[in-house]
């Protein structure tokens, strides 16, 4: 999503923000803008585009002032031109926003009515004109963002400055992230701790609903009634992490590659591996053996994890799994039972679909169990207990060690249920610890297979529809493959149940259409046998991913094969997520895309 960073302090500001900036430019986002206070005057520089015509537009025209807001933009309302690029300014207000303002459109006819005039197609602008009519009103820049807030629907980040007010800055929050950074002499705002992190590491997270006017002396906090509130400030390690591609081309190949380190520093926080059994690092406020059903919600690649999740907590830990995507399930008032687990998955933790979700479930009594990348995030922070992923910031848009991450915190938690409720003895779960355990090596040994993929992403490259079939926790995992290829190669791709081929699907089945198979041989190793059979007989060119075994025993023609090492079929999603990812990778990369940044998606999505 859009990025936000604003600076109050005793020097120019302007080149400061746009290198805070590029700490965000893995939200996505289609424009740029930076504006200034020079001798208590509004001055903005924006441009369509990346932060490289930004900073040269700003090499031609620099920006002196001591305060400043900053923006990357996200094209909701109106198209990604210059004209729409954010900051917004009157005379009296430039404001830069994250979110949707959903009422902006009964605003704008009112304020039209009264002589506003406008000048873009956002519904931004319309704060910036808003703030501004509360100003001619007598009322001070304080006093003008405190009238204007409650009159605002939707889910919104705000930073704002005022002509003539060289040392103040105010900050909103309603549903969108924002956090205020503590400096000496200077005070910060930024969408995440990440942007923050070249200035200081004393963070404070806003409350939904708080806004907060900054000097350069510090903050004063507001909640949303408009009572001066009292908010922690906490110390993140946001600056300690390389923000960098290391030695590779694109920040996605770094994640993937660094998904074996990860994903075993996410199992050790939550196996005791000596002892081969699951040691959850928090206290329950539940007992597993009271539930009767667990509801997932989530988006995206998300999603998908939660999907595959469903399959081990019904077979680990007995327990029926009620799934859905967050947008569906928060508008469908989902009858639920009093004291159940509502489980919600986000590599962000601000995903605005699923901070419904989670709202609508703490409503219905349910304990909020949350799989989050962010343990700051507001997900976070209005969860009942937080299973945190360790995968570290995830720059690239289109997810993947988060997502892999997501599945060992998913699959350590279905085998602690299991135990818990008697579902596994004791033996049962130090075997499937062994085979979590196991989990990280197998990834690095995919990995070897990066040149054969490499190769047939050639091929692939020249398709314009693909097809991944799939059984058992393998059907949602063809599922992400398909999203992954569409995301960032922008070839159509769909993910189908192995089984449902016959019923549909079928009927795309041709000489050129590629049919990626993701087949361990395992307990409905045959079943997807006789589906590739089927594609087989009417000339689809299939891409097996497989192990050794599977290649041997299916006896059909393949256009390639990419092949696995053995291993027990439990927790094979994971692994196998990792060729499924590098053929998308190296797919894009052979078209030319931007893998990092691709068209029109954003890495955190506070809008509904």
């Amino acid at each position: 999503m859009c990025g936000i960073v604003g600076i109050v302090g005793a020097s120019p500001v302007a080149e400061q923000i746009v290198e805070s900036l590029r700490r965000l430019e893995y939200r996505g986002y289609d424009s740029a803008g930076v504006a200034t206070l020079e001798n208590g005057r509004l001055t903005r520089v924006r441009a369509e585009g990346k932060l490289k015509n930004l900073a040269a537009k700003l090499q031609e025209h620099p920006l002196k002032g001591a305060v400043g807001i900053g923006h990357t933009r996200w094209a909701t309302h109106g198209r990604p031109t210059e004209n729409n690029a954010h900051p917004h300014a009157t005379d009296r207000v430039a404001v830069v926003h994250n979110g949707i303002i959903e009422n902006f459109r009964e605003l704008r006819e009112e304020l039209t009515a009264r002589g506003h005039v406008f000048k873009t197609e956002t519904d931004t602008e319309v704060v910036a004109h808003l703030v501004t009519d509360e100003m001619q009103k007598g009322h001070s820049a304080r006093d003008a963002v405190a009238a204007a807030l409650p009159r605002l629907r939707g889910a919104f980040a705000l930073a704002f400055i005022f002509n003539g007010e060289p040392d103040l800055l105010i900050g909103a929050r309603q549903g969108a992230p924002l956090a205020v950074g503590w400096g000496e002499g200077e005070m910060y705002l930024g969408s995440d701790a990440l942007a923050l992190a070249p200035f200081t590491n004393t963070i404070t997270y806003l409350d939904d609903g708080d806004w907060v006017v900054l000097t350069p002396k510090g903050a004063q906090f507001f909640d949303a009634s408009g009572l001066p509130a009292r908010r922690a400030k906490v110390q993140t390690q946001a600056s300690a992490f390389l923000v960098d591609k290391g030695n590779h081309r694109h920040f996605m190949a770094k994640e993937i590659h660094e998904q074996p380190e990860v994903v075993g520093r996410t199992l050790a926080h939550y196996l005791d591996m000596s002892s081969g059994a699951v040691r959850l690092p928090f206290e329950l406020p539940f007992d597993p053996k009271t539930l009767t059903r667990i509801t997932i919600s989530a988006c995206g690649t998300a999603y998908y994890a939660g999907l595959i999740a469903k399959y081990w907590f019904e077979r680990y830990a007995r327990l029926p799994v009620e799934i859905d995507v967050a947008s569906e399930f928060r508008y469908r008032d989902a009858p639920m039972v009093d004291g159940g687990l509502m489980i919600v998955v986000s590599q962000s933790g601000e995903t605005a679909d699923t901070l419904a979700a989670l709202r609508y479930a703490k409503e219905q009594g349910q304990h909020i169990l949350s799989v989050v990348n962010v343990q700051t995030s507001t997900i976070a922070r209005e969860s009942d207990v937080v299973a945190a992923t360790l995968a570290g910031p995830e720059i690239g848009v289109a997810s993947t060690k988060a997502f892999t991450c997501q599945l060992a915190v998913l699959a350590c938690l279905a085998v602690g249920f299991g135990s818990a409720r008697g579902a596994l003895d004791a033996t049962r779960e130090a075997e499937l610890v062994a085979d979590l355990i196991s989990m990280p090596g197998l990834m690095a040994e995919a990995f070897k297979r990066e040149p054969q993929i490499e190769a047939l992403a050639r091929d692939l490259a020249k398709a314009k529809d693909v097809l991944y079939l799939g059984r058992g926790t393998n059907y949602p995992l063809a599922l992400e493959g398909a999203l992954k290829l569409k995301e960032i190669s922008y070839i159509h791709a769909e993910g189908y149940a192995a089984g449902e081929l016959k019923h549909g699907p079928i009927a795309l089945i041709d000489e050129a259409m590629p049919v990626i198979v993701l087949a361990p041989f395992d307990a409905v190793f045959e079943k997807t046998v006789s589906n590739m059979q089927e594609v087989a007989a009417r000339g689809g060119k299939i891409v097996l991913i497989g192990d050794a075994r599977a290649k041997h025993e299916s006896a059909v023609p393949f256009f390639a094969t990419i092949a696995m090492p053995d291993m027990a079929p439990d927790f094979a999603a994971i692994p196998y997520a990792v060729p499924v990812q590098m053929l998308a990778y190296h797919t894009a990369v052979v078209m030319g895309k931007d893998v990092d940044q691709p068209r029109n998606l954003a890495k955190s999505v506070t809008v509904e």
